[in-house]
């Protein structure tokens, strides 16, 4: 009999069936049920649990953002009854020997908009975390932690499962990692600087020049400044007037076509321009040469004709063989985008 193991998956807006797709190409049997449409959906694999994650792990799908285990569902009662089914899955984990005592275990829980239940997330939270102190004698944490214990609440059913965070994608719930916004800070582009550097495990203060190509208004020059690099900016327009005067930043204010750089100058080159993705990438390719081998590039790519796939290959065409890549994935803060992680070799 051919093991089945259920996930839910997550997704950026409008690209659920990018995700499938992908997810269809590592498994060709798999079947989809959507929850919330273009966004989240169910899906059963024909395969083991340690089969279907180390191939998802692998082969990791550039539109999936997210996955939860489904190790349990419950019809939903919308009362209280939720909770108790809840606590007692828990109880019953604890029991197998599936968590233990002493560790760090993290409850997330989403709803959808449709559950018309009379108790909110918080709820389930609070009351599961009171399990974890008081009976599993564990510690309730938001981030880092040993186990994720989600909750998914649809219109009609309750889902449950329990995984190490590696094993979700994204320790964040549903993927949907969250920075608090800064009183002086300059773009909300900077987020997606942050969230690359944290989903890719980037340490960006190991280098020590950096490349900003169509750096304007400074976002991501921002954050690798506070990182303690030197950067030199790329950008007809003009940059925030909080970056002006500072000693490590070197701005060229024209056409990065028109600017003319150091062989082997830098060990980081990032680029986030509101471009077609091919001319991007041909002004990217043109500025190679300044980069050291074995440096790291970031690129965001714009989805402006959609086409994602023929898009990543369209790119890679133009700047292989110079950067190779490493991976290729829909971040939560890109939007019609996705962000390129490549290597000089």
């Amino acid at each position: 009999m051919t093991q089945t193991t259920t996930y839910i998956g997550t997704s950026n807006h409008g690209f659920a069936q990018y995700a499938q797709d992908e997810i269809r190409k590592i498994f060709p049997m798999t079947k989809f049920y959507l929850l919330v449409p273009t966004e989240v959906f169910l899906f059963e694999i024909p395969a083991g649990a340690e089969e279907s994650l180390t191939a998802l792990k692998e082969q990791e799908p550039m539109f999936l953002r997210h996955v939860q285990p489904v190790d349990q569902v419950w019809e939903l009662s919308r009362t209280d009854a939720d909770i108790e089914n809840l606590k007692e899955w828990l109880r019953e984990a604890y029991r197998a020997g599936l968590i233990g005592s002493g560790q760090k275990i993290a409850t997330q829980v989403r709803k959808e908009e449709r559950a018309n239940v009379p108790y909110a997330p918080f709820t389930i939270k609070a009351a599961l975390d009171d399990i974890i102190v008081g009976e599993i004698q564990s510690e309730p944490v938001v981030r880092y932690s040993d186990f994720i214990i989600s909750v998914y609440i649809s219109a009609a059913k309750v889902f449950v499962g329990l995984s190490k965070p590696a094993d979700n994608l994204s320790d964040w719930s549903g993927g949907a990692i969250r920075f608090m916004k800064e009183e002086d800070q300059i773009s909300r582009a900077k987020f997606k600087l942050l969230e690359a550097e944290q989903r890719f495990g980037i340490d960006f203060s190991v280098a020590r020049t950096a490349l900003d190509i169509g750096a304007a208004p400074g976002g991501w020059t921002s954050l690798l400044l506070e990182r303690g690099l030197r950067v030199t900016a790329i950008d007809p327009a003009a940059m925030s007037p909080r970056l002006l005067g500072n000693p490590n930043l070197k701005i060229y204010k024209k056409n990065a076509g028109d600017v003319k750089l150091k062989d082997n100058e830098f060990d980081l080159l990032v680029c986030d321009m509101s471009w077609d993705p091919r001319q991007m990438g041909r002004l990217v390719a043109d500025l190679l040469y300044s980069l050291q081998s074995g440096g790291t590039a970031i690129i965001t790519v714009k989805l402006m004709h959609k086409k994602p796939f023929q898009t990543v290959k369209d790119i890679l065409r133009i700047l292989e063989p110079s950067l190779f890549l490493i991976k290729a994935k829909q971040l939560f803060h890109n939007r019609e985008e996705f962000t390129l992680y490549l290597q000089k070799t």
